[in-house]
């Protein structure tokens, strides 16, 4: 009895611990939100938030190339996240079903290109992206985004595939599937979760992504988010916090929109993709 209204004591302490964590992660962001919609300029110095109007959603939509901005990075999120998926899926399942001589250095070896940081490459990518004339385009971002990503996803769907009974494969060979029908019909359902999750991962580490996006695209009207938020700011004299809260504010809306939609995807897809590796 003794122990057990101990535990109970315990997790009442842990629940009330962790709902005051998640409270004060939610207070700048609470203040972002308030100074978004806030008339006063110089909240961050005064304190003083002002009216409440919705004055710099309208600014940041009508009078800033917000629209433009959000078109750049839905074109290279979306078709980053296409293609990485395409050759990742493939590539993950060939390495968790296949047997081939040097499979594990290969995968370690990917692990590795994946490790350094973006900026060693950026000097030589320009020059290659100067040669071939992909300077300012959305294509070359996205094949640049993509080399590196898939890798992520190679490495995190592998784990869930190899979690994936090697009999249901057997079963569907015998009454007939080819390879291509088999992971169309039968393993990419089975792996769902872990595909969603990368998918979104990936999206949101392009969406978030401000290195490339700055250094690649040299033209105001082929910023993404990220690039544009920091024009917004990049000028002492037309610096205005409300408008920047409300900018970040738009941004981080659809990205909470999907997270809220494959919430029930990401502990499945998440935990399976490293059961194995």
């Amino acid at each position: 009895m003794k122990h057990t209204l101990r535990k109970k004591f315990y997790l009442i302490f842990l629940n009330i611990f962790y709902t005051m964590i998640c409270l004060l992660a939610l207070v700048p962001i609470l203040y972002v939100f308030l100074l978004s919609i806030s008339s006063g300029g110089g909240a961050l110095l005064t304190g003083s938030l002002g009216a409440l109007t919705l004055e710099n959603y309208r600014k940041i939509i009508v009078e800033e190339p917000f629209l433009t901005w959000l078109f750049n990075s839905v074109i290279l999120s979306v078709g980053t996240m296409l293609l990485a998926m395409g050759t990742s899926i493939s590539a993950s399942y060939a390495f968790s079903r296949f047997h081939f001589k040097g499979k594990n250095k290969a995968m370690w070896f990917l692990l590795l290109l994946n490790a350094f940081p973006q900026i060693l490459s950026m000097f030589a990518i320009f020059r290659l992206f100067r040669l071939m004339n992909l300077l300012d385009s959305h294509l070359g971002l996205v094949f640049v985004y993509a080399g590196s990503m898939c890798i992520f996803g190679i490495w995190n769907m592998k784990g869930y595939f190899d979690s994936i009974p090697i009999e249901i494969e057997e079963a569907a060979k015998i009454d007939g599937s080819g390879n291509l029908q088999l992971i169309l019909k039968i393993i990419m359902p089975l792996a769902r979760p872990a595909i969603i999750v990368t998918g979104v991962m990936i999206l949101i580490f392009v969406w978030n992504e401000y290195l490339f996006a700055t250094t690649f695209m040299l033209r105001e009207e082929s910023y993404t988010l990220a690039g544009g938020l920091y024009q917004l700011q990049a000028n002492d004299y037309s610096r205005s916090w409300p408008l920047f809260s409300a900018a970040a504010i738009l941004v981080s809306v659809p990205i909470l929109i999907i997270f809220f939609c494959i919430q029930k995807h990401m502990v499945s897809g998440l935990t399976a993709g490293g059961v194995k590796g």
